[in-house]
């Protein structure tokens, strides 16, 4: 398995924008045979950071999403959606493995 973590700069003017780009790709993550574990947008502290985090069962399976996607004319709408309104100013990718142990 391995799991994305994005962190985002948002604009915050833009927030609900980015909501809405958001809610779609949960939508399509899970779609594209992803697991989605949610966006968490700002609360307390930084006004202007947003974070996502979703899974899929390996390497070869996300890049397969991200070739599909580049395709796919729901997901080109998400990526115009952000281009269009400059709701995201700049993100980070990274590319996590959970922690396996041992059974009981």
């Amino acid at each position: 398995m391995i799991t994305i973590h994005l962190k985002y700069e948002i604009d915050v003017d833009k927030l609900e924008a980015f909501e809405e780009y958001a809610r779609r790709w949960v939508k399509l993550v899970n779609r594209f045979g992803g697991t989605h574990h949610g966006y968490f947008l700002p609360s307390e502290g930084d006004s202007d950071i947003a974070y996502a985090l979703f899974s899929f069962s390996g390497l070869a399976a996300y890049e397969q999403y991200r070739t599909d996607s580049m395709t796919d004319p729901q997901c080109q709408a998400a990526f115009d959606l952000a281009r269009e309104t400059r709701c995201i100013k700049r993100y980070e990718r990274r590319f996590l493995r959970p922690l396996e142990t041992p059974g009981p």
